[in-house]
């Protein structure tokens, strides 16, 4: 498969986690949990299907990169990581959605720049 296939695959990827973790952040911010949910499991299902395929999409572009593992891909992994996790707090604390929410935009947008710059 091609680069950009894989481009294509890992950004729609990246929009799917980000619908989803915006869902589960408007619940919580208006004062939800994951037992008030009704689409608690659908939110949670698409979050990891999302994470699976940015992680293999991504994987493919360092392939197809052939760069190795640098420190921005490193780092990257990270955040990969701490989206994951993200889901955890926003189905428990009600009400704390705006400030998740703030710190996954921080996040995507640190991702955004690691990609476009590569800076280590």
């Amino acid at each position: 498969m091609s680069y950009e296939f894989y481009k294509v695959l890992h950004l729609a990827g990246i929009m799917a986690l980000f619908l989803s973790l915006g869902a589960a952040a408007l619940h919580s911010a208006l004062g939800g949990t994951k037992g008030t949910n009704p689409r608690h499991k659908a939110i949670v299902a698409a979050h990891g299907v999302a994470l699976a395929v940015i992680l293999v999409a991504g994987f493919g572009m360092i392939a197809k990169l052939g760069v190795g593992f640098p420190g921005w891909v490193l780092v990257k992994l990270v955040i990969w990581l701490l989206l994951g996790a993200a889901i955890a707090p926003l189905s428990r604390w009600a009400g704390k959605g705006g400030t998740v929410a703030i710190g996954v935009f921080v996040l995507g947008a640190l991702a955004a720049w690691l990609a476009v710059a590569k800076p280590f």
